[in-house]
């Protein structure tokens, strides 16, 4: 299903009770709504709330911006090392306008915010910019993006900033994609081989396009150190982390719940052990119980 929001064409799905407290799910850098695990969105909606994930602009099925232009990543990352302005084709704040006006596309008043990495920053400022909007945050391994927190391991980065594969070559980005994804997921719960081809095959099937992941990464390190939005949020915030990411370090987490207590919000930081920058299967129950709990506490 598609709806237009923003000037964009939006893709998602949902489950659930249409009639129930919604729960929205944005994801992350580069990613489709479909890196939403089926299990945790399915014990979700079980939990009682209509589970609504959608594509971010420029990636999976919704609307690609390919007039925007392709980023010059070396360029970039060398004027950030430089602290010197990026050149970036839109904003955090434009991804968080975009979900805001899906909400209003979908007839959705009020719902619970779930953000997964670049989806909890965008998340994050959704709650400043339409507070009235944010029934209770979830952000998970994501950050204020200040340069003092802990920065990604050497592994975690390379296999980030290795190019992407042409725009034909599945296999290549199947490939790519499974080096990722090993690179930066947990080491104590790892995903079976076979399992994770057949993920990034499915993933990589629906939609490859690596040039909306490029414009997504200056997006965020456009965005800068966001800790001054972060303070100004009030909704009631649960920070989930894993002990094991190696991409978003656990004191980003810490960081993201202190700079919301400091503001005079209320943030809870949970540690999530044996979890990486992923999801994985074993701990799907005990993150969607600490999801409903937050929201049913703050229905």
């Amino acid at each position: 299903m598609k709806v237009s929001a923003n000037g964009l064409e939006l893709a998602y799905d949902e489950r659930g009770d249409p009639g129930a407290p919604a729960m929205l799910m944005i994801m992350g850098l580069g990613v489709q709504s479909v890196f939403w695990p089926e299990r945790l969105c399915d014990l979700l909606a079980g939990a009682g709330f209509r589970v609504i994930r959608f594509d971010n602009r420029d990636v999976g099925l919704s609307t690609k911006l390919d007039h925007l232009g392709t980023p010059k990543i070396a360029l970039e990352a060398i004027k950030y090392a430089l602290h010197l302005k990026l050149r970036a084709p839109y904003s955090i704040d434009d991804m968080a306008r975009d979900s805001k006006a899906f909400m209003d596309a979908l007839g959705i008043s009020r719902a619970h915010l779930v953000g997964a990495s670049m989806g909890g920053m965008i998340a994050q400022n959704l709650a400043v910019l339409a507070p009235e909007r944010v029934a209770s945050l979830t952000s998970i391994m994501s950050t204020t993006g200040s340069r003092k927190l802990p920065q990604p391991t050497a592994q975690a980065r390379k296999a980030l900033m290795a190019p992407p594969a042409a725009s034909g070559d599945l296999p290549g980005a199947v490939q790519r994609l499974m080096k990722v994804l090993r690179a930066i997921g947990s080491r104590t719960n790892p995903m079976p081989e076979d399992e994770l081809r057949a993920y990034c095959e499915m993933q990589v099937h629906r939609s490859h396009h690596p040039a909306g992941g490029m414009r997504q990464l200056i997006a965020v390190a456009a965005s800068g150190d966001r800790t001054p939005v972060v303070r100004k949020i009030r909704a009631p915030t649960l920070v989930l982390h894993g002990d094991e990411d190696p991409l978003l370090p656990p004191g980003c987490g810490e960081a993201t719940a202190r700079a919301i207590e400091a503001g005079g919000g209320h943030a809870t930081f949970e540690l999530v052990r044996g979890m990486g920058h992923d999801f994985p299967a074993s701990l799907i129950p005990r993150i969607a119980d600490s999801i409903v709990a937050h929201a049913k506490r703050n229905a």
